[in-house]
């Protein structure tokens, strides 16, 4: 390729987003001590997670997990910022934006001795554009994906598309590298290029994973996901503590290395046992996906009457207790990223009961039955689910409540028949592209013109301006025609044994550079 002709990832392509809100994964450990390799930490998770294949599942607790087995052509460094990771670099784009040159590292192993190659990186985008709500929505607009020679991989697109550097770094809904011999529709071994291989997984009780010596770091030093990835410990396991306050009491007894996902008000709590709290702020954002497909929340008149009759403010207040831990805001994302903007103030926090049941008559709806699915799991979901109904109630509707494990909820928001709204939560992603709602295939399944139209507009700007202003358009669609509704920006909290070294504040935790220092 002339390289006169392209340009490297850059410009708009660049995610210098969320290091302006103190979410850089720079924050320095709260202990200094030089790093010892060896032992076995115990990671309680909020669940048994329903898969540990990362292609199928935009599931938080399914990234914290796989993304320690398997690896991606990039990620995220500590500021936002795309890297390479199984890619030898940041792609080379042509000059018209269609044509995307992945160098790949070589020397890379699979955990089952195999040597990695175009051939394999190739069969992998290829699932991944099948069976991963991102890789779907992306294959529409490939037009081909080429090995030229076994070290390069060509994507070729059928119009610009700004996000898709991203997609390929994102850790679920991922498009993880696999070993070619390995790919089916449903994978029966667990196979990647990760720090860490997957020994043992006992359902309910523990995945076990454990050190992969032949494993290829990038030189260095760790830099967010991206950098180094240094393997101190022998052994890390992931065990489910569905309660929220028995992984609250387990924290605090110092049972766990490491206890994700605690209520924020258990802070005081905390700070008298045997764990360090551990803050990320702001974290992200829950919603509430409504299902646009079938049921009463096909109707758009349904969807705003909903919208109006909620309260975000006691939702959130209900959910984390003190303002310190919540901020009230309708707009998709807070002040400091580009994307902030303050389109929301018309359409939220209005708990308008009059006002929704007027539009719900218009509607003319005979069977009023909303079908509420969270979990207990996410406390702050089951809370939020709790007030939410009544402020339903309010608007004239009838609210069939339906709380199950997380897994459950995962596998029954699949299918359209079965709920109307889902309680969900993300961190915020550097690139918008990322959020599953722009997929039509991600439960919810907003299509429509003006969805097509103004995230087309937006996916094909050329300039990081341009697509600030299309990212606008984008979100007065959202308040317009309400495929979900955003609660509020919430801080996340976990905790660590004071003895785990290296780990840092992160939306999905992150166990390689971590270790157990000598001692403690």
């Amino acid at each position: 390729m002339n390289l006169r002709t392209t340009r490297p990832a850059g410009g708009f392509g660049r995610l210098l987003l969320a290091g302006l809100l103190g979410l850089s994964l720079h924050a320095t450990p709260a202990l200094a001590a030089d790093p010892v390799k060896g032992g076995t930490i115990s990671v309680a998770t909020i669940g048994e997670p329903p898969t540990l294949d990362p292609m199928t599942s935009t599931a938080d607790l399914v990234g914290i997990v796989s993304q320690h087995i398997f690896e991606t052509l990039y990620t995220f460094d500590g500021k936002w910022n795309l890297t390479p990771l199984l890619a030898e670099k940041m792609p080379e784009i042509s000059a018209d934006g269609l044509t995307y040159t992945i160098a790949l590292r070589q020397g890379i192993t699979f955990h089952d001795g195999a040597k990695m190659d175009s051939a394999d990186v190739l069969a992998s985008l290829k699932r991944w554009t099948e069976v991963a709500s991102r890789g779907k929505s992306a294959a529409k607009l490939i037009s081909a994906i080429e090995a030229p020679d076994a070290n390069t991989i060509k994507i070729t697109l059928k119009q610009p598309y700004a996000p898709l550097t991203a997609l390929l770094a994102m850790n679920n809904s991922a498009a993880i590298v696999l070993p070619k011999g390995k790919i089916a529709p449903q994978l029966t071994e667990f196979v990647g290029t990760g720090p860490y291989q997957l020994k043992a997984r006992l359902p309910d009780q523990y995945i076990q994973l454990t050190r992969f010596d032949g494993y290829q770091s990038r030189p260095g030093e760790p830099d967010g996901y991206g950098g180094a990835r240094k393997q101190y410990l022998d052994e890390i396991r992931f065990v489910p503590v569905s309660n929220a306050n028995t992984r609250v009491e387990a924290a605090v007894a110092g049972q766990f290395d490491y206890v994700d996902s605690l209520p924020v008000e258990s802070i005081d709590k905390l700070k008298s046992g045997r764990s360090d709290p551990v803050m990320l702020r702001p974290f992200g954002w829950p919603r509430l996906v409504l299902n646009t497909k079938q049921g009463i929340m096909s109707n758009l008149a349904v969807r705003q009457a909903v919208q109006l009759a909620l309260n975000e403010e006691d939702m959130l207040f209900a959910a984390f207790g003190k303002k310190e831990f919540y901020r009230l805001n309708g707009d998709l994302y807070p002040e400091g990223y580009p994307w902030a903007t303050k389109l929301g103030d018309k359409f939220y926090n209005k708990g308008d009961a009059a006002g929704a049941k007027k539009l719900v008559d218009g509607a003319n709806v005979s069977d009023r039955t909303i079908r509420i699915l969270t979990s207990q799991q996410y406390e702050f979901h089951y809370k939020m689910a709790l007030v939410a109904a009544e402020y339903l109630k309010a608007a004239g509707f009838k609210v069939d409540m339906q709380v199950v494990d997380w897994a459950t909820l995962t596998q029954r928001r699949q299918d359209p028949a079965l709920w109307d709204i889902f309680i969900t939560h993300s961190p915020f992603l550097p690139e918008p592209a990322l959020i599953d709602f722009p997929s039509k295939d991600a439960p919810g399944w907003w299509d429509t013109p003006r969805r097509n139209q103004v995230l087309d507009a937006f996916n094909q700007a050329g300039t990081q301006e341009e697509r600030v202003k299309r990212w606008a358009d984008v979100q007065q669609a959202v308040y317009d025609e309400v495929p979900f509704i955003k609660v509020g920006d919430f801080n996340a909290q976990s905790a660590r044994s004071p003895a785990l070294q290296g780990t840092r504040p992160a939306p999905w935790p992150y166990f390689w550079n971590a270790w157990k220092a000598a001692g403690k």
